[in-house]
């Protein structure tokens, strides 16, 4: 039996694998990515690669066999239909039998469009007969911490989120909940929601900062018109503009603030708060 990680070198995928590691032989691991020297780190240490490509369903025929335990991370080139992507990763699995699918997907509240791909891939899941896991990740706190230069830059968080709140955690605590379930037992048909111990707000997240930093950050929530332009104007693809508003106004509904426990519980510890994520980006 195998663990099979898709989208292995990105930037959850990653974390998954340092975290098997730690908990099984290298040679039970197969760690799927689309560039072979990206993952050559991984190769020096036993683990097994095999490059494959949701686009191209061919490459993926025998990467996955009878008894394998699969964790299909969501692609994210939404402008080439991401269910159709996931599509070729459950149907390979299915066709050899594979022992268990977990996905991560998004958080049974939003209802930004972010959502509807999760939500279809869901409904073809539990369409194919297979065991499954659905791992609905919450919000990164990586989403906001990993670009604070133009924070920095104009004293300000920009947001079109009002006074709503988020229960993110790091990407590492994901990752975490990933592998328990993928080397532990029981986890069959499950659904886990995936979030945070805690939320913030962003003016909270603003004083944060500012109080990290030692410079002068306000927040400026913005109509979602205005937010929308802001990423433009930055060079952020039309459909991607379209996606982030679209969480900001669930966010403003309160949909990304919901405080399950499940993550620290599958993970044995309490979840990163967004102050240690802000501390680990100003450090750099």
């Amino acid at each position: 039996m195998s663990i099979v990680v898709t989208g292995a070198t990105g930037n959850l995928g990653r974390f998954v694998i340092e975290g098997l590691l730690e908990k099984v032989p290298a040679d039970q691991i197969t760690a799927v990515v689309r560039d072979r020297e990206k993952a050559a780190g991984f190769a020096a240490r036993g683990v097994r690669i095999a490059v494959a490509d949701y686009n191209a369903p061919e490459t993926f025929d025998g990467v996955i066999s009878a008894g394998d335990k699969v964790l299909l991370i969501s692609g994210n080139e939404f402008h080439l239909g991401r269910v159709a992507q996931h599509q070729v990763v459950l149907d390979a699995a299915k066709t050899v039998g594979a022992a268990l699918l977990a996905y991560t997907s998004a958080p049974g509240t939003l209802t930004a469009a972010l959502a509807d791909d999760h939500r279809a891939t869901e409904e073809a899941i539990l369409a194919s007969g297979l065991p499954y896991a659905l791992l609905r990740n919450g919000w990164y706190n990586e989403n906001y911490t990993e670009n604070l230069a133009p924070v920095l830059e104009h004293g300000a968080v920009v947001q079109a989120a009002g006074e709503g709140r988020v229960a993110s955690a790091a990407r590492a605590d994901y990752a975490a909940a990933a592998v328990a379930v993928l080397t532990g037992e029981g986890h069959e048909n499950k659904t886990y929601e995936l979030s945070g111990d805690t939320s913030f707000g962003f003016a909270e997240y603003a004083a944060e900062i500012a109080e990290q930093s030692g410079k002068e950050i306000a927040y400026n929530a913005v109509p979602v018109e205005v937010y929308s332009g802001i990423l433009a104007d930055a060079g952020v693809p039309e459909g991607l503009v379209a996606v982030l508003a679209g969480v900001d106004t669930s966010i403003e509904k309160g949909e990304l603030a919901v405080t399950t426990g499940d993550l620290s519980r599958l993970t044995g510890r309490p979840t990163t708060p967004i102050t240690e994520s802000i501390k680990a980006a100003l450090k750099g």
